[in-house]
């Protein structure tokens, strides 16, 4: 075995020499042999072809393998038919077909028989009585109707009906009342019905028992016009207006106070001077 000191002196020497014969360097090629690694270009275009052949190679399998996973998707979720919403059709419906119809002309009402007809006015007579008050008259009236047309059933059937009417109203009548403000009312009733004698009786008799009543003052005044006293119409109506002065603007227009009216006195008590 060479020492480490001895190969340092033979590369000294080598490389001294080759300095003297020319001054230019010499570089030892290596001895080495290069593996040929270099190809043809048509070597180069086969690795290429046979790269692009096997990629496609793979995309057509990759594809071929996802063909049944994507058949296998669409059995797993089968797909829902969309809804179709159809448009309202509108029934079209034949109208029928109408024929004017005649119309037949209705029979004549039947005319009343003589019979019927006089229990027809003999009821509307006691029935005008009947609605002005005038009970004892309507009672009187509708008791011949029956008894002189019997066989007319409805108008007799009418009639007996407002009979049992005109009866319990005159049971009231027949019991007079006991205190003022009834026996005003009263009085009332019968100066409204056109009965003024027997307004002025119960205006009287209302008047006893309560003599500072201006309204009872009042509708005596107002009785007494129709039957024509007028001196003592005259008097019930100053006393009426004494008592309650705002039975002035009644008094002004009341239609019972007309035939009071042309005294020149009437002037005086409803229109009296302005102070």
């Amino acid at each position: 075995m060479s020492s480490p000191e001895k190969r340092l002196s033979s590369r000294s020497t080598a490389r001294s020499a080759a300095k003297g014969a020319g001054g230019r360097k010499r570089v030892a090629k290596s001895t080495r042999l290069k593996p040929a690694t270099k190809r043809s270009p048509a070597g180069k275009a086969r690795a290429n072809k046979a790269t692009k052949v096997t990629s496609s190679k793979k995309a057509t399998t990759k594809r071929a393998s996802a063909k049944p996973a994507a058949k296998s998707r669409a059995k797993a979720t089968p797909k829902r038919p969309a809804k179709v919403t159809k448009a309202p059709t509108r029934r079209v419906t034949a109208k029928p077909i109408l024929h004017p119809v005649r119309k037949q002309p209705l029979p004549p009402p039947p005319q009343p028989t003589f019979e019927e007809a006089a229990a027809l006015t003999a009821f509307e007579s006691a029935h005008k009585e009947f609605t002005r008050g005038r009970f004892a008259e309507a009672r009187s009236q509708f008791r011949s109707l029956i008894e002189k047309y019997p066989s007319v059933s409805e108008v007799a059937a009418r009639a007996r009906t407002y009979l049992a009417v005109s009866e319990a109203r005159l049971r009231t009548d027949l019991t007079p009342p006991r205190d003022a403000d009834s026996l005003y009312d009263r009085g009332v009733i019968e100066l409204n019905r056109g009965d003024y004698v027997a307004a002025q009786e119960l205006f009287e008799r209302a008047l006893k028992r309560e003599p500072e009543a201006a309204h009872i003052h009042y509708g005596l005044a107002a009785t007494r016009a129709r039957l024509g006293a007028i001196d003592a119409a005259l008097r019930s109506l100053r006393s009426a207006l004494d008592l309650q002065p705002k039975l002035r603007i009644r008094a002004q227009r009341d239609l019972d106070l007309n035939s009071l009216r042309t005294d020149p006195e009437f002037d005086q008590i409803v229109f009296p001077p302005a102070e």
